[in-house]
């Protein structure tokens, strides 16, 4: 078991680099979406949802913006307002 901890912290590290650079532009997408709607009259907890839930069904290739995204695909916006709490 001690010789396995080693490798396994070695591996979930590795992992979490790999992971980082899209959680990094995910984050970068949540965060201008969030001031986009910051003066829809929605609670931050709301529109975070909202905008993580946008975020996630966009491509990872995705060159616009959410509020451009969500312009051309207002099913999704209306299943991640729903989903969010959007009222």
């Amino acid at each position: 078991m001690t010789r396995i901890l080693p490798l396994l912290l070695v591996a979930l590290a590795t992992a979490g680099c790999v992971t980082t650079s899209s959680s990094a532009d995910d984050r970068r997408w949540i965060q201008q979406c969030i001031r986009d709607n910051a003066d829809e009259g929605q609670s931050r907890r709301v529109v975070t949802a909202y905008c993580t839930c946008m975020v996630n069904r966009m491509s990872n290739n995705e060159t616009r913006s959410v509020t451009q995204w969500e312009r051309a695909n207002p099913r999704a916006r209306r299943e991640c307002g729903r989903e969010a709490g959007w009222t």
